[in-house]
This record gives C-alpha cells, sequence and structure tokens, in this order.
C-alpha cells in the first residue's frame, strides 16, 4: 500500500527455475501453468497473449484470453513471462495439482473460479483460488496436516462443477484421500473433507492417478506405484457426498492389502500388481473411447520401459506398461463370480478380476513400450478432445506423453491397422548439457508439450503443423534453479546479471522488439556466460569505459574475471534495437567470439573469430576423443530471445584471468565506479583471513590488503567519488576507508573509522549517490543511516522505525545532483520490500545539519509482488537522466528468483 502517494509500483519481470523434482508442475484447464520455485508458488501461461505488458496480464480478466475461439486482430506475441508468485509456503514445494487439471479443460469452460493445491516438503498442503473475471488470487485454506513428512505427490479428478476428489501422498508411506466442494456463489467459502486415510507400507508411494471407473457406476478407481515396486489399485463407490463404501471383490492372489474400516465403510486394496525389480514412480489413468467400458493405466519407471495399465503409472525401469480394465459383465444379484468372457487378442497377459458393486473389470496387460534409454520419469495421456463432444461425453485420444531422463520427450500412439503401439513423436535436447526430463505434460488442447529438467528449465514445443505434426520449440520462462545470491545491472543498465547456488550466471535483459503499446519490454534471459562447478556467492561488474566484464566469487576461493565475446554483443544489440552502448566500431576490436569449456575443467577458453578449427585440439594423437575434451560450443548471434538448450551451451564467456589470494570461499565483490579498483572477501573467522584484497583492473595485481574486521565481511561498497570504500561485518561493525591513487598502478589507503553499529550481524551497506552519508542494515531489523564529515569522522543521523524482520539488504538512489531527496528499497529476510524517501539536510558549509536526515514509509510493496524467501540484494538501475521520474529496482533472494519493479514518482 502506498503510504504518502509518493510512488507507484509496477512489477516487470520475474525470472526463477523449476525445483527438480518429480511432480512438480502442473498444467491446468485455465491454460496456465503452476510449478514450484523454492518455497514459492510461481505461475506462468504458455499461451500467446496480445501485446501486453507482464504487469497489465496480471490485471487484465484472464477469461478473456484463456477461452478465446477465434483470434483477436490485435498482434501477438508469447509472453514466456511467470506472472506472479504465490507466498503461503515455508518449505520447498514439492508438488501442484489444478482443479480441474488439463484433462477436464472441456468440463471448465463455465468455471469463473479454478484452484490450485501445492505441498511441500514439511507435509503441508494449501489451497489456492484464482478468479478468472479479475485474475485476481486468493488463499484459501490449508489443507489440515495429515501428512507427517513432504508431500509427494497430488493427483485429483472433477466429479461436477461444484465438486472435485484428490488424493495427496507422503514419504510417510501414507494416502490421503479428500473431497471438496466448491462454492457456489462468490466470496462463500470451500468444503473439504477427509474421506480416507490409507497406510501403504514402509516404502512410501511417490505417483498417484485418480479416474472414474466407466458404466456409470459411481465408482473411483486410485492407482499408486512406489518404491516398493507394485501398483496398487483401490476401487471404492460413493455413497452421498461425504461417504466413500469400498465393496469387496474378487481379486488374483498378488498379494493384496486389505483395511477393514467398520460395517457400513470397508476399504480394500482391489489389486496389488507386481512389475519387477524396479519402482514406479508416474502414474496416468484414461478411459478408452467409444463407451468401450475400457479404462488404460500407462505406468513408466526405472526400468526405462513404459507399461500400460488400466490406468497411469510412471517406473524407472525405462519402460511403458499399458494395462487395461475392461468391462466384463454385469453380475446377478446371487452371483459371486462373473463369467469370463474373451480378452482381446491385444491384451496377452491376463490379470485379475476387478468387482466393482454388480460390476466386474478384467484387468490386463495391453503393451509394453520400449524407446527411452534412461529412467521414465512421467507418463501422461493425451486430455481429451473438445472437438467431438455427444451431450457429456467426449472423445478420449490414445495417445501417450512420456518423458525421461535420457533428455527426450515421446508421443506413443497404436498403429492404427495392427494397433502396435509405437513412437510416433521424439522431441529432446540432443546436446550434452542437458541433464534429462523429471516431467512431462499435455496443454489442455493438445497441441503443445511442456517437460521441466534436471537444471530446472522448462523445454516447450508447439504443433505448428497442419496437415503433418510439426513439433517446434517454443519460449518459456528461465531463471536459476537455486539461492540467487547477488546480482548487479551493467553499467548503462542494459541488463541485470546474477549468480546462484546452482553454479550458474545469467544474463536477463528487456527485448525491445517486443514492446507493446505502453513502451514496456518483455524481460528475457539472453546468455549464460558461466557455467560452473562451485556454488557461485557473488559477482559485480567492472565499471567504467571499454568491453562488458564481469568477476564472480564462489566456493573455490578463486575470483574468475570474464569478458564479454562479440556474438554477447551482437546479441544485446538486437535486444536493445541497435541502442546498445557498445558501438559496432568498439566491436571490431573484439576477436573473441565466444568461450568452450573442457570436460574436466572449470575454465572457459576463448573462440577466436579467425581461429582455424583443428581436430587434433579436440582429439588424441590416435584420433580418438579423450575425457577431457566435449564437443565444442558455437556462439551464435540470436535475432530473437534464446531458448533453453542454446543458453546451456552457446552464451559462454570466455575466462580472461584468475584472482589467487584468499584462503576461504568468496563472500562479497565490488568495483569502483570509474573501473580501476576491485574489492573482494572471503568467509573468515579471524582478522587475518577477514582481510579485504584490492585488485587492480588490467593488470590484475593485488595492491592493498585492508585489515579491520575479524568476522565475514558481507558486504562492500566504493563512494560515489571513490575516494571512500565502505565494509561491513559479521562482528558487527562497519568500516571506512580513505583510498587515493598516488600513481598509475598505486593506490595508499587508510582505516578512518570503525564502529560497532548494530547488536547483530550487518548484512548490507549502501552510499547516497551524491553524498558521504550511508545505511546499514542488519539482523537486529534495523536500518541505521550515518554521515562522514570533511574531518573523516563518522556521526549516527538516523534509526528508522524498527522492521518486522531481519533487514538482509538495502540499496540507496538519488533523483538528482541538485536534489537532496532519494529512495532507499529495504529487503528483508521474509522477503518482503518497502521503499523508504530520505531527504538529505545539509549546511553551507557542506557539513552535515543538527537534523541530519529525514525519512518517510513511501510504498510497502504488496507480498504478491515481493520474495516468499529472504532477500540477498537490492540494486537500483542507474538512471537515464539526472531528473528522472521512472526507476528501476531489481532484487534477488533465496526463493530463486529475480524481479525487477518500475517504480513510477508521484
Amino acid at each position: 500500500m502506498s503510504m504518502n502517494g509518493g510512488a507507484d509500483v509496477n512489477r516487470l519481470f520475474i525470472g526463477a527455475g523449476c525445483n527438480r523434482i518429480v511432480n512438480n508442475v502442473s498444467w491446468g484447464a485455465c491454460d496456465l501453468v503452476a510449478f514450484g520455485a523454492q518455497n514459492a508458488v510461481a505461475i506462468f501461461c504458455p499461451k500467446v497473449f496480445p501485446k501486453l505488458s507482464p504487469c497489465l496480464i496480471e490485471l487484465t480478466p484472464l477469461a478473456h484470453y484463456i477461452h478465446i475461439s477465434s483470434p483477436p486482430p490485435l498482434p501477438f506475441w508469447q509472453t514466456a513471462q511467470i506472472l506472479t508468485t504465490l507466498p503461503g509456503h515455508k518449505a520447498a514445494v514439492n508438488c501442484t495439482q489444478w482443479l480441474p487439471n488439463n484433462k477436464f479443460a472441456f468440463k471448465a469452460k463455465q468455471l469463473e473460479r479454478h484452484y490450485l493445491l501445492s505441498g511441500d516438503a514439511d507435509g503441508i498442503i494449501i489451497l489456492w483460488e484464482l478468479s478468472l473475471h479479475d485474475g485476481k488470487w486468493r488463499n484459501v485454506l490449508q489443507v489440515p496436516k495429515s501428512h507427517k513428512k513432504g508431500v509427494t505427490c497430488i493427483t485429483g479428478i472433477l466429479v461436477s462443477q461444484t465438486e472435485a476428489i484428490f488424493a495427496s501422498t507422503s514419504s510417510d508411506g501414507a494416502v490421503c484421500v479428500w473431497e471438496m466442494l466448491f462454492p457456489s456463489t462468490s466470496g462463500e467459502d470451500c468444503k473439504l473433507f477427509c474421506v480416507e486415510s490409507l497406510s501403504i507400507g514402509s516404502k512410501p508411494m511417490v505417483a498417484l492417478s485418480l479416474a472414474e471407473l466407466p458404466g456409470n457406476t459411481g465408482h473411483i478407481v486410485l492407482a499408486m506405484g512406489g518404491l516398493d515396486n507394485r501398483i496398487h489399485i483401490y476401487c471404492g463407490e460413493r455413497m452421498g457426498k461425504l461417504c466413500y463404501k469400498y465393496e469387496d471383490m474378487h481379486y488374483w492372489n498378488f498379494g493384496f492389502l486389505r483395511l477393514s474400516l467398520d460395517e457400513d465403510c470397508k476399504l480394500f486394496c482391489v489389486e496389488s500388481l507386481s512389475i519387477g525389480s524396479k519402482p514406479m514412480v508416474a502414474l496416468s489413468l484414461a478411459e478408452l473411447p467409444g463407451n468401450t467400458g475400457h479404462i488404460v493405466l500407462a505406468m513408466g519407471g526405472l526400468d526405462n520401459r513404459i507399461h500400460i495399465y488400466c490406468g497411469e503409472r510412471m517406473g524407472k525401469d525405462k519402460g511403458i506398461r499399458i494395462w487395461k480394465l475392461a468391462l466384463r459383465s454385469s453380475l446377478g444379484s446371487t452371483q459371486g463370480a462373473c463369467r469370463k468372457e474373451e480378452i482381446s487378442l491385444a491384451s496377452y497377459i491376463e490379470g485379475p478380476v476387478l468387482l466393482a458393486g454388480s460390476i466386474s473389470y478384467q484387468i490386463s496387460l495391453e503393451s509394453l513400450l520400449i524407446g527411452h534409454e534412461d529412467w521414465v520419469y512421467s507418463v501422461e495421456w493425451q486430455p481429451p478432445s473438445t472437438s467431438s463432444l455427444h451431450g457429456s461425453d467426449c472423445y478420449q485420444p490414445q495417445s501417450i506423453l512420456s518423458a525421461s531422463m535420457d533428455k527426450t520427450m515421446m508421443i506413443w500412439q497404436p498403429e492404427k491397422t495392427s494397433g502396435i503401439w509405437m513412437n510416433v513423436v521424439t522431441v529432446g535436447e540432443l546436446s550434452h548439457c542437458a541433464l534429462g526430463f523429471y516431467g512431462g505434460h499435455w496443454s489442455p488442447n493438445g497441441d503443445s508439450i511442456l517437460a521441466h529438467g534436471y537444471g530446472g528449465s522448462f523445454h516447450l514445443w508447439k504443433n505448428v503443423g497442419v496437415n503433418l505434426d510439426n513439433w517446434q520449440p517454443q519460449k518459456v520462462p528461465s531463471g536459476h534453479f537455486a539461492a540467487v545470491s547477488d546480482m548487479a545491472w551493467a553499467r548503462s543498465g542494459e541488463y541485470i546479471l546474477s549468480v546462484s547456488h546452482d553454479q550458474t550466471t545469467r544474463i536477463f535483459s528487456s527485448w525491445q522488439n517486443e514492446a507493446s503499446f505502453r513502451d514496456t519490454n518483455s524481460w528475457h534471459e539472453i546468455a549464460r556466460p558461466q557455467v560452473h562447478g562451485h556454488d557461485i556467492n557473488c559477482v559485480t561488474i567492472i565499471q567504467g569505459k571499454g568491453n562488458h566484464r564481469f568477476i564472480s566469487g564462489a566456493d573455490e576461493k578463486v575470483a574468475r574475471v570474464f569478458e564479454a565475446p562479440l556474438s554477447f554483443l551482437k546479441t544485446l544489440s538486437h535486444a536493445n534495437s541497435q541502442n546498445s552502448s557498445f558501438s559496432e566500431d568498439l566491436q571490431l576490436d573484439v576477436q573473441v567470439l565466444g568461450a568452450n569449456m573442457s570436460a574436466l575443467g572449470l575454465s572457459q577458453k576463448p573462440i577466436y573469430v579467425h581461429a582455424t578449427h583443428e581436430t587434433s585440439d579436440r582429439t588424441g594423437n590416435d584420433g580418438l576423443d579423450t575425457f577431457e575434451t566435449i564437443p565444442d560450443a558455437v556462439p551464435a548471434v540470436f535475432t530473437q530471445p534464446p531458448i533453453e538448450d542454446q543458453l546451456a551451451w552457446h552464451t559462454l564467456w570466455p575466462e580472461s584471468h584468475k584472482l589467487y589470494g584468499h584462503g576461504n570461499e568468496l563472500f562479497s565483490l565490488c568495483c569502483d565506479h570509474e573501473g580501476k579498483l576491485v574489492a573482494s572477501s572471503c568467509k573468515a573467522q579471524s582478522a587475518m583471513v577477514a582481510e579485504i584484497w584490492l585488485w587492480q583492473v588490467g593488470s590484475w595485481k593485488a595492491v592493498g590488503q585492508l585489515q579491520s574486521h575479524s568476522l565475514t565481511v558481507t558486504q562492500m561498497e566504493f563512494s560515489h567519488d571513490d575516494n571512500m570504500l565502505l565494509a561491513v561485518s559479521r562482528d558487527r561493525q562497519f568500516s571506512v576507508f580513505s583510498i587515493k591513487r598516488t600513481g598509475i598502478d598505486e593506490i595508499s589507503y587508510q582505516l578512518v573509522a570503525r564502529q560497532e553499529a548494530h547488536k547483530r550481524i550487518i548484512w548490507s551497506c549502501s552510499w547516497n549517490p551524491y553524498g558521504h552519508e550511508f545505511a546499514t542494515g542488519s539482523r537486529d531489523k534495523t536500518v541505521k543511516v550515518w554521515g562522514v564529515d570533511e574531518g573523516s569522522s563518522v556521526r549516527h543521523l538516523l534509526t528508522l522505525p524498527q522492521f518486522n524482520s531481519s533487514v538482509t539488504a538495502i540499496s540507496w538512489t538519488g533523483l538528482g545532483p541538485q536534489r537532496n531527496d532519494g529512495f532507499l528499497a529495504v529487503g528483508m529476510e521474509s522477503g518482503l520490500i518497502e521503499l523508504w524517501s530520505l531527504s538529505v539536510k545539509r549546511v553551507d558549509d557542506g557539513g552535515i545539519s543538527a537534523a541530519g536526515v529525514a525519512a518517510a514509509l513511501v510504498r510497502r510493496l504488496d507480498p504478491l509482488m515481493c520474495h516468499v524467501s529472504a532477500v540477498n540484494r537490492l540494486a537500483w538501475r542507474s538512471p537515464k537522466s539526472e531528473d528522472c521520474k521512472n526507476m528501476q529496482l531489481a532484487s534477488c533472494g533465496a526463493d530463486n528468483c529475480v524481479r525487477v519493479f518500475d517504480i513510477a514518482i508521484n
């Protein structure tokens, strides 16, 4: 909320990767995709939108776009943007599930509200509500805690327009079945009932699938698979709205589990199918077309096969099995068994008989699909088609999507004449950098498929063919899949450079040729300059003139210097519509086209523009590839935002220098405004190790070792005139050093002030861009403002009111050199961000007046805009003019997100 009307805030961009876990992604009937980004639930829309900025999309009624029957006249562009993140979970989000999901799109056209379930590593499940009319989100309720450990899978079906059933499983070995009643009118609450809680055994289930048995019997079938290498099938009959009655059934001797509840409610495990020695990790159930009374279950697992059963299932045996539940006959009231009917020729293995009331079903193995070369983590039936509706029925395509750790997704369909299941489409990443897929998902209309990978990335293909399939890759959101530890703006604000514990460095930039009518641009990841083998903790961009350069510091105790190659400079020119600060004349001086990395090394070697391709450089003397070599990267210039496989290998920057000297892991870096000095610090528990090292840019010689602190220096920053260096530390003190240039490669430095400023660790500091005032933020939940007078003495000027959480990041920006006003952004451990106005009062002699600094809260950002974990760094974009009314603020945090905000000053 705005406290005094000082500024309006709009969110421009969210960059985040997907948690690396199975069942993390869900594609809903509303055509939105939900996924977990650390402990946030992120939402993005793969559908093509009109030319609207991401902030407008959130405010525009989504119902206008989600069910568009014909393209509107406006030009279209694919957003590939995350629309919002939902705060609420305290632990990493493991799984999400839309109600209704993509399988029920044909039933959901008239629904004004859609619901989303999300489960986390603490066993908490939260229900969210999305209003399609206004795009508003609401945290409806927290499901009563029934799991003692992390939730591993949630599945659900839409029984009617106002009723849904979902099941959840956990690593504690329990499976819970829930019934949810949606409100009939707005303003009412959802009603939730726990139907049953099943204890499967010591080995947990990791895959669930629900379906209604054919024949309008009112029976629900639940298939589950897990680490006991079996598929368990439960069946129950709905008795009214709140009770399920599980009837006794005939079964084969496969090892079944029976749970007796009471006389009126009995639960039986209908069947436990033994698959082999490898666990199953995914399931999917679907009803075959034509009112045949058949349900098929597809599964995949660690045996690299797809098994198709009467129901859905995934396994880790590299194969897919298809099982069929075929409707046999109706039973007389006095018959205890049914007449055995002829089984289809396609069903070559006869399984148990399932009895649901008076109806019997024959379970049989339909097919075994072999094609993947690694574990199959996901199988999913294509959603029912809405093009051939007959009353309340719909057409269920016989098409299965599988995703595997062999880096591919496959679409399987039966051959028209023989009925043999064949692989008809294969898509994937064939480069060495892809590390496999954790899941694959259909769009509601079946024309797109989405995968999420081991590297936290998304991969989207759309069928653009008319008469023949033609699956083409599409743009998707991207970002870090671990905590983002640091970031910095480019010198002129063309892009953001961020580093993360996912061991990558990424560059995000707006792409101006996709500008909307409001002159706001879509943001994309345009380069991944460093792919490392250690967690990266800090980064700084070299200021001053010349080519783009940055330094990163990781857990390896070495700072590495990178310089932009020619391919990136040209891509940046396209992103900024040829308005890049690096002109074409200067580009001619850059002789490095890109970079390549050896398989067993951490250094990125340059690829020169005029270099000759010599086979001997990549192979041994005998002409065979060695373990130290991998295929060469192919640097490319992009005229459109690159997709994942291009980013991961073709946008590397060459490494030019290594800076040795620190004894522990690097923790903080900063550069002066002239681009001549770089300061670095490392993790420390003694005064000797806590030294700040100064490096000369260009020669990269160590020109100073500053001693002041006894513990880790957490952040450093040079003053606006580069005459002072400010450092804050875990020892609760700040230090101010004077820096003087005495020669071309010589400097002198002196400690002018050191003071214990807070009661707890000081996490962040920031200078006034137009004065010698600075602010410090601490774990003691306070922000203090200090001033350095002409005699280099430091005085305390102001303490802001105590915050509700530890202050982990601050950043100060001014409104122009002729004004004493500015904004201080404050980020907290809770993820929230506040904007404060600071007005410095001066006297004629340039000193600090007795009044010092006046402060006022300008805006407290909406929690839906903010991070859901600790804010690690805040940074203001350099203003384009001296008196700018619009500014941009970037933030990064432990929730894996990089965010950009537009600040409009009133």
